[in-house]
């Protein structure tokens, strides 16, 4: 069995395949964040920062299978 990451529970590939897609990241990491209840880090999400974020949710999505978790509120 694939093993599941980030995005929605999805198998690895698949989110890493999402994760190089500038606005599938964007996308995903904000819907991500609000199904956690984290409104605020979704919301920045959603319209900040969003060139720096994917670069950094792309490196952590290979690296440790999770987009970056800043902010818990």
């Amino acid at each position: 069995m694939a093993k599941k990451s980030d995005y929605f529970g999805l198998p690895y590939i698949v989110s890493v395949i999402c994760a190089i897609i500038p606005f599938t990241a964007w996308i995903f990491g904000a819907i991500t964040r609000f199904s956690e209840g984290k409104i605020i880090a979704g919301i920045i999400r959603l319209i900040g920062l969003g060139f720096i974020l994917w670069l950094i949710d792309l490196i952590m999505m290979i690296v440790s299978k999770h987009i970056l978790r800043l902010l818990n509120i």
